[in-house]
């Protein structure tokens, strides 16, 4: 985590304002977004294993809100940012 963090500062200090850098951001926090989903994965099926089903609850729902960010990134880079700064 600590390095994909890294990474986002990089991409802020080496970028200018505009759709570029917008890009590197939010493919960044796509990153950021999938090792989150990944953990919460499998989060989910260590508490299932366990039997543990409020905490299989609450992490199945966090890792639903994880997969929507992941989502709602992903649109706004195919849809807005990505060709922008193409250009």
């Amino acid at each position: 985590m600590t390095g994909l963090l890294k990474e986002s500062d990089s991409i802020l200090e080496e970028t200018d304002q505009g759709a570029v850098r917008d890009a590197g951001i939010i493919a960044a926090s796509q990153k950021i977004e999938h090792y989150e989903i990944a953990t919460y994965g499998t989060l989910c099926a260590f508490a299932k294993a366990l039997g543990e089903n409020d905490a299989s609850k609450l992490l199945t729902q966090t890792l639903a809100e994880e997969k929507e960010a992941d989502w709602l990134l992903n649109d706004i880079a195919l849809n807005l940012v990505n060709n922008v700064a193409a250009e």
